[in-house]
């Protein structure tokens, strides 16, 4: 498995998790540490009389420690990780303990059971009258609700923006709620965003516009649903919040075989203590990007590890759409290796996105990769700089000096996510050492 120190750190679940994993890495805190070619284990000496018992699965990476802690992965499991990263040498030639065996039998037993049910699933007899029945009376409803958002959105620019204020803002929140009743939860979703954008910024009546419009667009697509392609009626059911079920999607998407390289990852926080991970992969033989959507809650971890810089030979099963991006995880093939980084051009990327919004009009975000980049600071404004062309960029307070001092007035690859306004930097690279990688929320 290919890991690095800024790896390791990636997979922190916060700054205090990597602060105090970097605490626990002399040896002289782990009597027992041991590897083979599927795990890392060891034994950390804590404040009690029994050591913690620490053990990673590389496939993933999957993490098991017996400490009470409830973030995941722990200091401890990163801690050996980090151990195995600068001193491989403390790690050779050890039996595997009867506790990281039994473990690693109950992972792929999990597995097993789980494919199981899948099948099993799959072989449900469904009854099509009735499924075709509940299918068509959402639609039904989504439709009134489609028609209702288009009548008050003909409202609300009769009236002007300029009218916009707390009291009437209200009724954008009561609107999104008949939205979510309504069981076309993406349009309440859209329209709290656009009411959450008013007034902020100097180009907000722009920006309301072009989400309100948005919607409108959407209006427009429920009303000629039929005649739309398969792809777009499924792309614009996820737009509405109608999810596709994901054995669904294992067991009838696209499937594409590749080795994947793991180009960014974006993790945000959202409400309630959801956490949403975003990881963007590059297919090193097909060419093709994808896109692998994950969501934790109350500061668990992810089913699985995607380690920026890395590459996993894996397949992928594609949600179906018109854009072809999102995808899951749905056979991995052997632990990451280092990464093959895409080589490319501005045009060859521009044409991505073109093509990707041509099929599209609703996709929010696009993969984008620019070589040889310039990161520059005019005031307090961040933009990247290439082939004589200028990009804004979205950078976190705490990112901003890592990344310029990461380029050091210097020519970069630069990966990230494409809004339509301004870029979002999640991974920098140096053509001539691509090893040394900087990530989004990395120090």
């Amino acid at each position: 498995m290919a890991l690095t120190m800024e790896g390791v750190i990636a997979l922190a679940p916060d700054d205090a998790s990597a602060k105090a994993a970097r605490g626990l890495t002399a040896p002289s805190k782990w009597p027992l540490l041991g590897a083979n070619d599927l795990a890392v284990w060891g034994e950390c000496q804590g404040s009690g009389s029994k050591p913690y018992q620490t053990q990673v699965d590389l496939s993933g990476p999957a993490f098991r420690c017996s400490c009470p802690s409830r973030k995941f992965p722990c200091k401890h499991g990163l801690a050996l990780l980090l151990i195995q990263v600068q001193s491989p040498q403390l790690f050779q030639g050890k039996d595997v303990p009867a506790w990281v065996d039994e473990w690693l039998s109950s992972r792929v037993e999990k597995a097993q059971k789980k494919e199981e049910r899948q099948t099993q699933k799959a072989a449900v007899p469904v009854d099509p009258q009735a499924a075709a029945k509940r299918e068509a009376q959402r639609w039904q409803r989504m439709e009134v609700a489609a028609q209702e958002l288009q009548r008050w959105l003909t409202d609300q620019l009769t009236s002007g923006l300029g009218a916009l204020d707390v009291e009437s803002l209200k009724t954008w929140q009561t609107m999104a709620a008949r939205m979510v009743d309504a069981q076309a939860p993406g349009l309440g979703m859209r329209l709290r965003d656009a009411a959450a954008g008013v007034k902020q910024g100097e180009d907000w009546p722009e920006q309301t516009l072009a989400r309100l419009g948005m919607l409108q667009l959407i209006c427009d697509a429920m009303a000629r649903r039929s005649s739309l392609s398969a792809p777009l009626q499924a792309e614009l059911r996820t737009v509405l919040g109608w999810p596709h079920d994901k054995a669904d999607v294992l067991a009838e998407g696209e499937r594409v075989h590749d080795r994947w390289t793991v180009l960014g990852v974006a993790t945000d926080e959202r409400d309630d203590k959801l956490t949403e991970r975003r990881v963007w992969l590059h297919g090193e033989q097909t060419g093709r990007r994808a896109w692998v959507l994950d969501h934790a809650f109350g500061g668990r971890g992810f089913e699985q590890a995607w380690l920026t810089g890395t590459s996993v030979e894996c397949t992928l099963a594609f949600f179906p759409g018109a854009s072809a991006l999102r995808a899951l995880a749905a056979e991995v093939h052997g632990p990451p290796q280092c990464a093959v980084w895409p080589s490319t051009t501005l045009n060859e990327e521009w044409q991505r996105v073109a093509k990707r919004m041509a099929a599209s009009p609703w996709v929010n975000l696009h993969p984008v990769v620019i070589p040889d980049a310039v990161p520059c600071q005019s005031g307090e404004r961040l933009a990247l700089v290439a082939d004589g062309r200028s990009w804004p960029l979205i950078v976190r307070d705490t990112d901003t000096w890592t990344f310029l001092a990461y380029s050091g007035g210097h020519p970069v690859q630069v990966m990230g996510e494409w809004n339509g306004r301004a870029l979002r930097p999640l991974t920098a690279w140096h053509a001539t050492d691509a090893s040394a990688v900087w990530q989004e929320g990395v120090a």
